[in-house]
């Protein structure tokens, strides 16, 4: 089965569908360009199909690319025989290639190379035959200024013996699968670290099948080896093994064959076993980093995806004690229009003051909502908000700070805000995130958001590539308004980049406002490959024509002209009423190149045009008689906020200033194997109180028997 067929099995494509969709991604196409408009070509495949099969198309190219490297290699030394070009063509996976190159690898030297040297490989030939009649008198004979006795030659050649053991490809392959299937994870505390490395109490003396342990579990061992808390092994039965070894290389009783089994035994614990231990801790490290960073990505989607306030007024707190409250005011595109510092807490107390302070200024600049955030002082600060009385309703909501320092400090909001400090800036992007969650928060580096776990402790290179491939779905999936889109946001969408973005920018404050996506071509370094992938994904409110504000593609605007005209209407006419849905029979506009997915997407986007995925906000009221994690009592239900999801349960706000942990097991009266199936960032849950312990600091709820 070539790569194609693979392919196809794997995805249920044909494999013309596989063909056409490696061909749009080696030729530039962006997955959510492919997944949305080309669903014809790739057979129905979404994003997360896509970035699979990318993966793939990755990994293939490595192992083709290594296989090369190997081939050349040994073409360069005069060792490539027919036989061996056979096997490496053949074989099916990395490991079985390395194993294969193994004999043939250049090594520094070993006890091996050492016992060639001194002329021992003939008798190492001769034990491993096992039909030697006189093993000393043979020993004898290789008796030199470096070999003075037989110990000396016996224990050459059983290095020797050893190294062709463990360079054996069937034999690893089957050892390998042995420490797939039954090796042990198994730690222990460092000798004298039992009191500074108590956070890894749970792994002072622990053991687990490797193809058993969650992820986190894994990870926490691996850091705690790290930090030098923590020594582990890795291994299956080692008895087992070795009968494994012996069953395939030892072939009677005599002394040759007990020479055999020594180096059997040697070759195993010296070179085979950490070999393979290594591998398989390797690609334990590896499925434990994809598991930790799927989980991060999933909670950057849901944080991107918040509910936003919409173009509302806002003014931003972010909240202090000494040091104050900083407020802004922003306008409804979150332009910053003022900033200040109030003090209603201790030691100032300046609580009248502070509230006469906030009238003035959501009069003076017609505030609708006020955004507050959930660090130091946020409880006290919404509770002074809170008893406040407006003239007009005032919708206050309490805003996740998460990440706002990073923003505040970095080149970005310099750039922004030049001549404020970084409490003046972290207070706006408090303001904003409420605004817009996601065209906020894509200023920020995805992984300083801090929503997963062991972020540090993944691959950094991987965990960069998906929670970047998540950022751009999140910003095509919900669409850009090309005149008010920061060029942040525009340098995520598809087929844009940061270059083009800024170029966007410049042309929209030289020649104003798009009037329609077909004046982007006008912008410098705007070619059709970009207009094609970026079109798509773009708004113009009010524009020259409706669909610039649909995510119907231009290249389509000549199909929605012909659906229109057919039934003696304009565009306009069409956009927006559901009734004339059913009248269009979407067979009559069927060719070589639009099919069904495609139609059925044009008249959704016809029927709600522009339509934002995301939900509407909700507001959250803590419990007001729990401030701090003393007054929790055993059994209280309590309202709270998911503020992050991991392999092992959900962590819940409930306005304590420190967040407490829903097991798995603790979410739902039956087994949950995925906190997701249970729970969303951000969500609005209730929850009961099992446990407090103050000295840990851990807080442990339940949201078992609890009305939802």
């Amino acid at each position: 089965m070539n790569f194609i067929q693979l392919l196809a099995s794997t995805f249920n494509k044909s494999e013309k569908a596989i063909q056409l969709t490696l061909e749009l991604l080696q030729n530039g196409a962006t997955m959510p360009f492919i997944a949305r408009y080309r669903k014809e070509m790739t057979e129905g495949m979404d994003e997360v199909q896509l970035e699979k099969l990318q993966d793939l198309l990755e990994e293939n190219n490595a192992f083709v690319n290594r296989r090369k490297s190997i081939i050349s290699s040994l073409t360069e030394r005069n060792l490539l025989t027919d036989l061996l070009l056979n096997a490496f063509e053949n074989a099916s996976n990395i490991h079985e290639l390395e194993d294969l190159y193994l004999p043939f690898k250049q090594k520094r030297k070993t006890r091996a190379t050492v016992a060639k040297e001194k002329g021992l490989e003939p008798l190492a030939k001769m034990i491993m035959k096992q039909e030697l009649g006189d093993l000393h008198q043979t020993a004898k004979r290789f008796f030199n200024k470096e070999v003075e006795d037989e110990n000396a030659a016996l224990a050459g050649a059983r290095d020797i013996i050893a190294e062709w053991i463990s360079e054996n490809v069937p034999l690893r392959a089957k050892l390998r699968t042995q420490f797939e299937k039954h090796a042990v994870l198994t730690t222990k505390v460092a000798k004298g670290k039992e009191l500074d490395g108590q956070k890894f109490k749970d792994y002072f003396n622990f053991s687990e099948p490797l193809y058993k342990i969650p992820s986190h579990r894994f990870l926490a061992v691996m850091r705690g080896n790290e930090e030098g808390f923590l020594s582990f092994s890795a291994l299956p039965d080692e008895e087992k093994a070795l009968q494994q070894l012996n069953y395939v290389f030892v072939k009677n009783n005599s002394e040759s064959a007990e020479q055999v089994q020594i180096a059997a035994k040697d070759s195993y614990k010296r070179l085979i076993a950490p070999s393979l231990e290594n591998e398989i801790i390797q690609i334990a490290k590896d499925k434990a980093d994809i598991a930790a960073i799927q989980v991060f990505a999933e909670n950057l989607r849901q944080l991107l995806m918040l509910a936003p306030l919409g173009e509302k007024r806002v003014m931003g707190i972010d909240p202090g004690f000494r040091s104050g409250c900083k407020i802004v005011c922003l306008d409804k595109d979150g332009a910053l229009l003022h900033n200040e510092n109030i003090y209603p807490h201790a030691p100032q107390n300046q609580e009248k003051q502070a509230m006469a302070k906030i009238s003035s200024l959501i009069g003076a600049y017609k505030i609708e909502a006020v955004a507050i955030g959930n660090g130091t002082a946020g409880r006290e600060t919404e509770s002074f908000i809170q008893r406040m009385r407006f003239d007009e309703k005032i919708q206050i909501f309490v805003v996740s700070e998460n990440g706002a320092s990073v923003y505040s400090a970095s080149k970005i909001a310099r750039d922004e805000f030049p001549q404020y400090d970084v409490t003046v800036r972290g207070a706006v992007s408090i303001g904003r995130r409420l605004q817009d969650p996601l065209a906020e928060l894509v200023k920020i580096e995805p992984k300083s958001i801090g929503v997963g776990q062991y972020q540090h402790d993944v691959n950094q290179q991987l965990l960069t590539q998906k929670l970047n491939n998540v950022v751009v779905s999140c910003v095509n999936q919900v669409g850009v308004n090309l005149n008010t889109a920061s060029h942040h946001l525009l340098a995520h969408v598809s087929g844009i980049g940061p270059s083009l973005a800024q170029a966007i920018v410049q042309y929209r404050s030289e020649n104003g406002m798009f009037t329609n996506r077909a004046s982007l071509k006008n912008v410098p370094r705007m070619g059709a490959k970009a207009f094609e992938q970026a079109a798509g994904f773009l708004r113009i409110q009010e524009g020259d024509n409706p669909l610039d504000n649909s995510a119907v593609h231009p290249e389509r605007y000549a199909l929605v002209n012909k659906m229109a005209k057919d039934l003696k209407l304009n565009v306009s006419q069409l956009i927006g009423d559901a009734s004339l849905k059913s009248k269009i029979d979407l067979k009559n506009y069927v060719n070589d190149q639009i099919g069904i997915p495609t139609l059925e997407d044009i008249l959704s986007e016809l029927e709600k045009p522009g339509r934002d995925p995301r939900k509407k906000i909700k507001m959250l009221v803590f419990d007001a008689s729990v401030r701090k994690p003393s007054d929790l009592q055993i059994g209280m239900i309590l309202p709270g906020i998911v503020t992050n999801i991991t392999a092992f349960g959900a962590f819940v706000d409930v306005g304590v200033k420190q967040d407490g942990l829903v097991h798995v097991s603790q979410m739902a009266d039956r087994f949950v194997s995925n906190p997701l199936e249970v729970v969303n960032l951000h969500q609005h849950v209730k929850v009961k109180v099992m446990e407090v312990d103050l000295e840990r600091k851990r807080i442990a709820f339940s949201m078992k028997e609890v009305a939802q």
